[in-house]
């Protein structure tokens, strides 16, 4: 063999180690590319677990997460990404923006027991559609309590009553998103009903992150002057009307709050809940349920939970507002994975809630205008 031909060989076993060599670093870096946000996500999930265990609590319930069919779900985010009016026009990054295998698999290892559909229509026609593939989902996925909605049209007295004979263990209402009020004669046998099933209704009515024709709290007290026995929960506190949505509370009984997105550094630069408030907040304590509006949140959902912890309410408000409420009011049973969401010394049959004593405080499918759930 020449001395070119040997060099050229040579030249030839260098350039095969070479690539044999980026290979395998382009290999490697994949791998960890992949197993990075796999990492995360497990560190995230030890944070939340780490949380609920310190406060000797079987999971987490969370009374206000979102999932619904893939397609409407996906032009939700498109609008969220699109900086829509009814969002603010503020950035929102989707921190869980997966697949609902995924979403499903993230929320379990949280140690979520039990959560929700939260699914809601824009529009007349879409109500029931929603509702239909929500009677599927929950058959598929125990842990989520079924999951219904309404819109104020013909019919929707009917498909309300089936929902609820199919099993429906809460509804959505969402004023903002739907443009219409509350008040609505077409609903006004819906809550009604609702409220001789005592079946609870989380509504978005408070007037953030951009107000709405009929958000507020004005014609959410006219519905409860006729109908005082109905199981409102008031999504996100109420925000930015916190204090007058408090008073609702404390004049009905059976008027209950969740906690999502309130507190958050991200809520707070945009509507602070008022700290002369806390202890109206504390007094309230049975009737304020977990909510986070996962997977639609701009931060990690731990965040969440600390920034409950950091209002200093201690650990009995806690419990009571990241399980043991959602528990009573749910009549939850044994979750799912095996964990039995039911605290030594917890009724978990529905409540009528807490007596309330005049003067005092107590204890066509297209989604186009998606916003805050």
């Amino acid at each position: 063999m020449s001395p070119r031909s040997s060099a050229a060989t040579g030249s030839s076993v260098n350039v095969a180690e070479s690539v044999e060599s980026v290979e395998s670093v382009v290999s490697a870096e994949s791998l960890e590319s992949a197993e990075a946000p796999e990492a995360a996500e497990s560190a995230e999930a030890a944070e939340v677990q780490e949380f609920w265990r310190r406060l000797g609590l079987p999971g987490l319930v969370d009374v206000h997460t979102h999932f619904m069919p893939e397609r409407v779900l996906r032009k939700v985010w498109d609008y969220f990404d699109g900086l829509g009016p009814l969002t603010g026009r503020v950035e929102w990054p989707i921190t869980y923006r997966a697949d609902e295998d995924e979403r499903l698999a993230m929320i379990r290892e949280f140690g979520v027991c039990a959560f929700t559909a939260m699914l809601y229509p824009h529009k007349p026609g879409m109500a029931q559609w929603l509702n239909g593939w929500a009677v599927d989902f929950a058959r598929r996925t125990p842990d989520c309590l079924h999951t219904a909605t309404l819109f104020p049209e013909p019919g929707v007295e009917t498909y309300v009553r089936a929902a609820v004979d199919s099993g429906a263990r809460v509804f959505k209402a969402h004023v903002q998103v739907g443009a219409y009020d509350p008040e609505d004669q077409l609903l006004d046998a819906v809550w009604g009903l609702l409220a001789e099933a005592g079946v609870p209704i989380v509504m978005h009515c408070g007037s953030g992150p951009s107000p709405g024709k009929h958000t507020g709290p004005g014609p959410v007290a006219g519905v409860l002057a006729r109908h005082p026995r109905l199981r409102l929960v008031v999504a996100h506190m109420g925000m930015p009307e916190y204090e007058d949505f408090l008073d609702l509370a404390e004049r009905y009984g059976e008027v209950r709050l969740d906690t999502t997105m309130a507190f958050t550094d991200f809520s707070e630069g945009l509507a602070p809940f008022p700290r002369e408030a806390l202890r109206r907040l504390a007094d309230l304590g049975g009737r304020v349920l977990l909510g986070t509006d996962f997977p639609n949140i701009p931060y990690a959902y731990v965040h969440q939970l600390h920034a409950l912890e950091r209002l200093g309410m201690g650990d009995d408000w806690l419990r009571a507002v990241c399980y043991e409420n959602g528990a009573r009011l749910f009549g939850i049973g044994p979750c799912p994975s095996g964990i039995d969401p039911r605290p030594s010394g917890i009724d978990p049959r529905p409540t009528r809630g807490d007596p309330v004593q005049p003067g005092l405080p107590s204890p066509a499918h297209r989604v186009a205008h998606p916003s805050i759930g």
